[in-house]
């Protein structure tokens, strides 16, 4: 189940910056489901917490 949020919630949950988001939305890491009524892109929760685990190095 997709946890939909816009950029502004997104970052409130992650703390990953609206301007990120929408690079990863370019550079095709992160998949844009659609804009809400401020045009902000709407992002999948589940989505950006799997780019984090990825980007975790190893210990």
């Amino acid at each position: 189940m997709s946890r939909l949020v816009d950029t502004a919630a997104a970052q409130l949950g992650t703390n990953i910056k609206p301007s990120t988001m929408r690079k990863w939305i370019q550079r095709g890491k992160l998949t844009r489901h659609g804009h809400d009524y401020h045009g902000r892109a709407i992002v999948d929760l589940d989505e950006i917490e799997q780019i984090l685990t990825v980007k975790q190095p190893l210990e």
